[in-house]
């Protein structure tokens, strides 16, 4: 099963249903790519809950547009466990002619594709996001 696939899908899911919160099983990881989501404006917070059983669960805010909607319309996943795809710092594209983002894990971490290209590092194309 695809975590990463699951924890978006919940956020967008979220985000249709207008729920202010929802609760995601934690790892580090996925703690990497809130934060990134946070910066890149997509949510508007996140935080770590710790429980007596069980593992940690992963906390997140959604943020809403003026409107009502949800500020994530599609999120689709890139690399899957079956099937990587690596992008280098020049590689890296827009989506929806730069309306959406393309989120990579590098070496400095997960950012955004604009990101990478001023840090001039490449990596695993986890999602893209608009």
């Amino acid at each position: 099963m695809d975590q990463i696939a699951n924890m978006l899908i919940t956020i967008k899911n979220g985000g249709i249903a207008r729920k202010e919160t929802v609760l995601i099983p934690c790892s580090n990881f996925k703690c990497d790519i809130a934060k990134s989501l946070l910066d890149a404006g997509y949510i508007s917070g996140y935080k770590k809950k710790d429980r007596k059983k069980g593992g940690a669960l992963l906390e997140v805010t959604l943020r809403y547009v003026d409107a009502g909607g949800s500020c994530i319309t599609q999120v689709r996943r890139v690399s899957k466990p079956s099937r990587r795809l690596y992008a280098g710092s020049r590689n890296v594209y827009q989506v929806k002619h730069g309306r959406g983002n393309i989120f990579l894990s590098t070496p400095k971490g997960v950012m955004t594709g604009i990101q990478a290209e001023k840090e001039h590092v490449g990596g695993e194309i986890l999602f893209e996001i608009w």
